[in-house]
């Protein structure tokens, strides 16, 4: 299961399942819950092995791995009629080789907050807004995702460093509009803060439902993040945002997005666009998902220059998009679940980014229970 929004995940799949999280302590208003789950899978994936200068060698590789197995505890209290203080914590470990791994091995989402008739204030921890309401509608899957603005211009470790020290606020909703703003705040004694003094970015959001239509807005300036060159010249890395629409009929769930990463400097990483359609179906009275999206990447030049890496320390900001040859690209996603049990199930994914010599093309199958 994709790590981010897991606890969002696992709470809908609770729900629609059975599963239910083991309540340690709930008395005098004060609730303590413990949740969690094994996930362990098998992929074989499309890989470039060549080291950095050589010659590109696209080769199939495979293993079995733990795919974001997480342990949690959420809590509450009661502070009056329409106030309730709550937190969450959630720590992953590695079922495949748990010994190895040092068992409870890092932290995901921790935070805290107020909630109630006036809506909900948090500070801590946990996924940017653009993930929640512009991205997982089209592909929050177990493995394999579409790309994204995030996945595009930030490297798997700035990409964890996007989700702590943030505050925001969700209203309530009103006549079927809810927003959200909130800030990330990176002090000057933060090691990842290139400059001398405090930055605070800025992000927001804007929904509105109406029976099973829903349509949500998101920007992000991304004002945290920059590269830094030897000589101390620097570049502001750019902003994102997206809208995505979503309609519900039955156990069918279909989904269109329009994303958008707009550069700060286009020598350096250029523009992109994502234009998607995704569909969840649920079949079998419960059976299971069958599942999948389509995307089309518009990238403006197909260029991500070396100098980029050089002012990262050798981090590609992609995952996904390091060796651009071409200006777009057509990504397919896959997958079905079937569940086992209320608290077990299992999935089986494929996926196709059109990349140079099918790199980064794979399928998957796993297991999950769910406690």
């Amino acid at each position: 299961m994709k790590k981010t929004l897991l606890a969002t995940a696992i709470a809908g799949a609770m729900v629609a399942s059975g599963a239910q999280a083991a309540t340690i302590y709930n008395q005098d208003g004060t609730k303590l819950d413990l949740y969690g789950n094994i996930q362990i899978a098998y992929r074989s994936i499309e890989k470039n092995v060549a080291d950095a200068g050589d010659p590109r060698d696209v080769q199939s590789q495979d293993d079995l791995f733990d795919n974001g197995s997480t342990v949690g505890l959420s809590g509450e209290h009661v502070i009056n009629p329409g106030l309730t203080g709550y937190f969450k914590a959630e720590w992953e470990h590695d079922v495949d080789e748990a010994k190895d791994a040092g068992g409870i091995d890092t932290g995901d989402q921790a935070y805290m907050g107020l909630k109630g008739n006036f809506g909900d204030a948090r500070v801590g921890s946990w996924d940017p807004l653009i993930d929640d309401w512009i991205q997982d509608p089209i592909t929050n899957n177990e493995y394999f995702d579409a790309s994204d603005s995030s996945s595009y211009s930030f490297s798997t470790e700035h990409k964890a460093k996007r989700e702590g020290n943030k505050l925001s606020y969700t209203s309530p909703s009103l006549a079927g509009f809810q927003f959200a703003v909130g800030t990330q705040y990176e002090g000057d004694a933060e090691g990842e803060n290139l400059t001398d003094s405090g930055n605070a970015s800025a992000f927001g959001g804007l929904k509105y439902s109406a029976g099973a239509f829903s349509v949500a807005a998101v920007y992000d300036n991304l004002d945290n993040y920059q590269a830094e060159f030897d000589d101390g010249s620097d570049y502001e890395l750019g902003e994102q945002y997206g809208i995505t629409a979503q309609y519900a009929w039955n156990t069918l769930r279909v989904s269109a997005k329009v994303e958008r990463f707009e550069s700060d400097n286009t020598d350096l990483i250029d523009d992109a666009n994502f234009y998607a359609l995704g569909a969840r179906y649920g079949y079998g009275n419960g059976m299971g998902d069958i599942y999948g999206a389509y995307q089309y990447v518009d990238v403006g030049g197909g260029k991500l220059l070396d100098a980029l890496d050089d002012a990262t320390g050798g981090d590609s900001p992609s995952d996904l998009n390091e060796d651009r040859g071409d200006d777009s690209y057509n990504e397919i996603v896959l997958g079905a679940t079937y569940n086992v049990s209320d608290a077990m199930y299992t999935f089986v994914e494929a996926a196709w980014y059109d990349r140079e010599d099918d790199e980064k093309d794979g399928v998957a199958v796993g297991a999950v229970y769910m406690f």
